[in-house]
């Protein structure tokens, strides 16, 4: 194995899928030292600055493809005529494109929930494994939670044939395995782990943002834009989150740090990232001074994990900042918008009581989260401290199981 490329792959503005990247790479890399990934972007410049270690660990990184009629075809797809679900990617690749694909041995699909509806019908991400394959190149879908699809009746014969050619559909949580498997009936399916429960920590400075706290230590939070989609009708989430970090920082007597997981570097325009939706919140909070504090936007997802790392309890709605924390041994409530918090939260600690579905987001939810994560905490933590291990075992498996 000489050279791997990673499809689905195309920013690092999501700390997630950056570290899906960087921890992919270091895996492949005990097994195969020499080896080459080909990780797409879509700034590549920016990418680098980000990981400036990358060419050092063998990563090449690429130019994404993303045509720009992709938008139009997905928004197209959204109509309710069913040749349209089944139609796939009906465009023809690039020269360019192709000699890429030509050049490895082999395509990791990646992104954690690219194979999904949450960001409509992937139809553009199955056309480039599609191409992959028609080639005759192994496609393994790696460290992903898949589906559920029956929300497009139409699309769902067209997924599962889709799945079918892939060489190994590698799940990183049992809902998404019992759906493909059961529900689906695929053959070729495995249970691993998330790979970035093995992302490796990178130690920076935290005294020029932690806030003031006392003996109770530091909540970390973590809220995006993405839950402004659940809000009933009326409510302000933003209202909602200012009322609970009140509550947590005078009644509980805790400091409160922001933490973005999506957002450009600093500098960038990047508004509608969790730092500038945070930065709405905090401007909300200014009567608490340097109790709450806010994360910079110019943290890695190495970086991000570290700062994590050293907080005494975590809430978040992005899903590799809560798997930063659990990896971590942070306990951890999750603020769930798929099946992906659900399937993580159940195979780390046996139950979903640390899930808070994002419909039912609510200063009075959180507030309610929280208390359990204080009585729990004890519990929470030799609980991540006996199965983090475990999980980062199951995903250096992996490796050497499917190459």
């Amino acid at each position: 194995m000489n050279r791997i490329y990673l499809s689905g792959q195309r920013t690092f503005r999501n700390r997630g899928c950056e570290a899906i990247v960087r921890s992919t790479v270091g895996l492949l890399r005990k097994q195969f030292p020499s080896i080459e990934v080909l990780v797409p972007s879509d700034n590549i410049e920016r990418d680098r600055r980000q990981w400036p270690q990358a060419i050092d660990n063998g990563v090449k990184f690429v130019q994404a493809y993303m045509p720009s009629y992709a938008r139009y075809w997905v928004n197209l797809q959204r109509l309710p005529v069913p040749a349209l679900k089944r139609a796939g990617c009906p465009f023809p690749a690039p020269a360019w494109l192709k000699a890429q694909i030509a050049s490895v041995d082999a395509v990791l699909a990646i992104g954690g929930d690219n194979y999904s509806l949450d960001y409509r019908i992937p139809s553009p991400v199955m056309g480039l494994d599609k191409l992959a394959m028609d080639m005759g190149k192994p496609v393994i879908l790696w460290g992903a939670s898949v589906g559920p699809f029956e929300r497009e009746p139409a699309f769902v014969p067209a997924i599962v044939k889709h799945l079918a050619r892939m060489k190994t559909i590698a799940v990183r949580e049992t809902v998404s395995y019992g759906y493909l498997t059961e529900a689906l009936g695929l053959k070729n399916v495995s249970l691993i782990a998330d790979p970035a429960f093995n992302l490796q920590k990178e130690e920076i400075d935290l005294k020029p943002f932690w806030p003031e706290a006392g003996v109770e230590g530091v909540l970390g939070l973590n809220v995006s834009p993405l839950i402004e989609r659940y809000k009933r009708a009326g409510q302000s989430l933003i209202d909602e989150t200012v009322a609970f970090v009140n509550h947590v920082v005078i009644e509980k007597g805790m400091g409160v740090l922001l933490v973005p997981h999506v957002t450009a570097l600093a500098g960038a325009d990047d508004s509608k990232s969790d730092y500038g939706y945070m930065n709405r919140l905090i401007s909300r909070c200014s009567d608490l001074g340097d109790r709450i504090r806010l994360v910079p936007d110019c943290y890695n997802a190495a970086q991000l994990k570290y700062i994590i790392g050293n907080l005494r309890y975590f809430i978040g709605a992005r899903t590799h900042a809560t798997i930063a924390a659990m990896s971590s041994r942070i306990p951890t409530v999750s603020i769930a918008y798929s099946v992906k918090a659900q399937g993580i939260n159940r195979d780390l600690f046996g139950s979903e009581e640390m899930v808070l579905p994002t419909p039912e987001l609510s200063s009075k939810s959180l507030m309610s989260y929280f208390d359990w994560l204080v009585e729990h905490e004890v519990a929470m933590a030799g609980r991540l401290e006996t199965r983090v291990p475990e999980l980062q075992i199951l995903a250096a498996q992996a490796v050497s199981k499917f190459f």
